[in-house]
């Protein structure tokens, strides 16, 4: 059986010697054609993995940050199926890039879980994160991803204990999503000691690889957090930026604002590759 896109990639990382960095924004925001433009450019600016926020009404993990841009997603007009196009049009120029979708089951429950799982396969998305869904509850979802050749990944979080993480990572699939704090997004920053705990603890009871998000927002942490982690997951910062380079009145992106992005995407990039070379004395980041 040959490798998934997030199989391949991990095992390039692996092979590399280093974690890989996935950036999270919001399908849509602040319109469709800048969402585009930045999506496009996730990749070449250093993005290993791109998780890609579906916008709903009432995102209870996320903070004010993912929020904001969720409601100016919606207001542009974007859904499901306008994100499943969001995909294909990425997908015409990246095809090997993972691409997950990460966001709230109702949606996913209104569109159909198994059209969904099937018409997201077809676009060119490799996992699902599903935040509000327990592993308890989730086989209306899980069974069409499955089929559909779609990862489930899980959510793990720093008051998950032993015996509730043989339920959570059950049926994980491509890697596993560790949120380093308890809280909502883009509030607060987990010590790096906790994050190495936390993954050490984890390496245990998975194969899978680790990715570490929630409260990342610089080089520095990202650097911290790859040192031990397989993946360093970084989102409100990024939308923190985009947020900041648009128009207050109108939503619109100014000039600069998709390059202001993907320039803090290269400045995380270049701190996840040189993080583990700096630990070891190899070299440093430029």
């Amino acid at each position: 059986m040959s490798r998934t896109r997030i199989e391949q990639r991990f095992a390039e990382l692996r092979k590399e010697g280093r974690a890989g960095l996935v950036t999270y924004l919001t399908a849509g925001d602040p319109d469709p054609e800048t969402s585009l433009q930045l999506f496009q450019g996730l990749a070449e600016a250093g993005a290993d993995l791109i998780e890609i926020g579906m916008p709903f009404s009432d995102p209870m993990a996320d903070g004010p940050a993912i929020q904001a841009a969720g409601l100016r997603a919606l207001k542009a007009g974007m859904n499901v199926v306008r994100t499943l196009e969001l995909v294909r049009e990425i997908r015409k120029l990246d095809f090997t890039t993972p691409i997950v979708l990460m966001g709230y089951f109702n949606p996913i429950y209104r569109y159909g879980t198994e059209r969904f799982a099937a018409d997201a396969k077809a676009a060119g998305v490799d996992g699902l994160i599903v935040v509000d869904l327990p592993p308890e509850e989730d086989y209306e979802l899980w069974r069409p991803a499955i089929a559909a050749g779609l990862d489930l990944i899980r959510l793990t979080a720093p008051t998950s204990n032993d015996e509730r993480l043989r339920v959570v990572l059950a049926r994980a699939g491509g890697f596993v999503y560790h949120v380093s704090i308890a809280g909502i997004t883009g509030t607060k920053t987990a010590g790096i000691e906790a994050v190495s705990h936390a993954v050490t603890r984890l390496r245990r009871h998975t194969p899978l690889p680790l990715a570490v998000g929630f409260g990342i927002r610089t080089p520095d942490q990202a650097a911290e957090v790859a040192r031990v982690a397989d993946a360093v997951v970084v989102g409100s910062a990024l939308v923190d930026r985009l947020a900041a380079g648009l128009d207050p009145d109108s939503n619109k992106a100014k000039p600069g604002a998709v390059e202001a992005v993907l320039a803090d995407v290269k400045a995380l990039a270049a701190g996840v590759r040189a993080a583990r070379k700096t630990k070891s004395g190899e070299g440093s980041a430029s």
